[in-house]
């Protein structure tokens, strides 16, 4: 593994912590993961679009307003990093608490894009298939 992989890998991993805290309900430590430029993309499980920070952020506050609970882990991780950007092709596998229907297995595949700003990189884009129990 190169070392720009290593470090991507490093950021994919602090990516999914985030997500695990957001399953709390906390969305604070995904705004530090993130770029807050206009150029991010967001497409959830949920099924939605959202381009810039602005409308990122504010779909990750949503999000954790639902406290999915549960955990979700990468697994099968590819790496291709080069330059200043990288991408992470994987699948999403834990569980989610559906309030109606408890636990909810997630099985998905995603692609999470990650640019290099100021040393450190940040994820510019995440994009996975549908879950039907968020679906909008």
């Amino acid at each position: 593994m190169s070392v720009d992989e290593k470090a991507v890998n490093d950021a994919a991993a602090g990516f999914y912590a985030t997500l695990d805290a957001l399953f709390t309900g906390d969305a604070g430590p995904m705004q530090a993961v993130w770029s807050h430029e206009d150029d991010v993309t967001y497409m959830g499980p949920d099924g939605g679009f959202a381009v810039g920070w602005d409308a990122v952020g504010a779909i990750w506050v949503k999000q954790a307003a639902l406290k999915l609970g549960g955990k979700v882990s990468p697994s099968d991780m590819h790496i291709t990093a080069g330059g200043d950007l990288a991408v992470t092709h994987n699948f999403e596998k834990g569980e989610n608490i559906n309030t109606n229907a408890g636990p909810v297995s997630v099985s998905i595949r995603a692609t999470n894009l990650f640019r290099k700003e100021e040393g450190s990189w940040k994820m510019i884009g995440h994009h996975t298939d549908l879950l039907p129990f968020l679906a909008a």
